[in-house]
């Protein structure tokens, strides 16, 4: 699908809304260019599919062991990736593919009404703001149900002890989600989430004819790359944000083995496309905020083969090992087994392709925890935690519900 329009919320005064991962000084000129949005219904590879999608926009993204030059043409592209999922979406009319290429004026000739999905932008030099609609209504929220108990949650996350004791795996991610009846314009919920303190990757992405949005307010980095050198920030280990929640989280030897064994999952996802000898631990186990928590995050970075693109990247780190676990493969099984629904959008990858100010190629991918959806009426939230040994299923399902009040809040303040 293709477009060409102006960004949704640029008019100054307007609702703030930005791609996920955009660099803030274009956020005020960006046009959208393209667009494609793709549903696993549709076959391919998505990896090829974005890849080649990319390219031809003008995104040098086959090769990035190396420096790369972005045309003057094209500011960059917001990506929003799905994981895999064996399991049908709650939402899906969301696509499992978009990328959307903006520019920082319209082609030649083009004025803000010559596409019917044309919404107020700021206008190419010469040109004049067309009428401004008034601010959107506020949203409304209804009550939320889950798509399982607290006994359900508390209950897969014994299924995984039985598997690690097993020998199946040593640690799985297992997800849940709820849902809630959402009326009215959403714009100012999700420009809400896509504020929440911490959210590195906070943005808001818009479906053709606004047929769904996705915010993302996420603090992880699930693959960043500049100048052939590529970093993974994994988070893992949670606790309230207070001085008693983070002393706790730096003494707890459960938090800890499990941060590092997704630690050793990323070194081993990054050496599978790194030159040898290259892959380095960073910062291991530093502490970060995020809304009302604390977090547990490390650094690991990796120079790329030669050859190596973007879409070779992917196939090797995504989906995050934060959010599937160790083994991968194993642990994909093992929860695609357990949870009640798709993962739709979320615990997948949102964020930037881009250039630096000196024109390099830069990409900038966050792992899309900490995610609403809204589609056909409902708003959709995702949140789980990684199951080792020693986990307790009543602290497993605080957490998971810890993560998701402040996306909650924030939809309904």
């Amino acid at each position: 699908m293709s477009t060409l329009g102006p960004v949704v919320g640029c008019r100054p005064g307007s609702v703030e809304l930005h791609p996920p991962g955009s660099a803030p000084a274009c956020r005020p000129h960006l046009w959208e260019r393209s667009r494609i949005e793709w549903h696993s219904r549709d076959g391919g590879d998505p990896l090829a599919i974005l890849s080649a999608f990319l390219i031809d926009a003008g995104l040098p993204v086959s090769d990035l062991s190396r420096s790369r030059t972005v045309t003057d043409s094209v500011c960059g592209a917001a990506i929003l990736l799905a994981p895999p999922s064996a399991v049908a979406s709650p939402a899906p009319s969301v696509p499992d593919l978009v990328a959307v290429v903006f520019a920082h004026s319209p082609s030649p000739g083009v004025r803000p009404g010559d596409h019917p999905a044309a919404r107020p932008g700021r206008p190419a030099p010469g040109q004049d703001f067309p009428a401004s609609p008034a601010d959107p209504a506020p949203s409304r929220v209804g009550l939320w149900t889950p798509s399982w108990t607290t006994a359900e949650h508390a209950a897969a996350v014994e299924a995984v002890r039985a598997a690690i004791a097993r020998g199946d795996v040593y640690q799985a991610n297992v997800v849940g989600h709820a849902s809630a009846p959402l009326t009215g314009d959403p714009r100012t919920a999700l420009a809400r989430v896509a504020a929440l303190p911490g959210a590195r990757y906070g943005g808001v992405l818009e479906g053709a004819d606004s047929a769904w949005w996705v915010a993302c307010a996420s603090p992880e980095t699930l693959v960043e790359v500049s100048d052939g050198r590529a970093v993974t920030r994994p988070i893992k280990g949670t606790r309230p944000a207070t001085g008693q929640g983070r002393a706790e989280l730096l003494a707890s030897a459960k938090e800890r083995a499990e941060h590092i064994m997704i630690v050793d999952l990323e070194r081993n996802d990054l050496g599978r496309v790194a030159r040898t000898g290259t892959v380095r631990v960073d910062d291991l186990f530093a502490i970060r905020r995020w809304s009302r928590l604390w977090q547990a995050e490390s650094t690991v970075s990796a120079h790329l083969a030669p050859g190596v693109g973007l879409r070779e990247l992917l196939a090797a780190v995504w989906p995050g090992g934060s959010v599937t676990g160790a083994p991968k493969l194993a642990a994909v099984d093992v929860v695609s087994a357990l949870e009640p629904v798709g993962r739709g959008p979320s615990m997948g990858a949102a964020g930037w392709i881009g250039h630096t100010p000196d024109g390099r190629l830069h990409v900038d991918l966050g792992l899309t925890i900490r995610t609403v959806a809204v589609a056909d009426g409902l708003a959709h939230v995702w949140a789980g935690g990684g199951i080792v040994w020693d986990s307790d299923p009543a602290a497993e399902v605080a957490e998971a519900a810890a993560k998701t009040a402040p996306i909650k809040a924030a939809l309904t303040a």
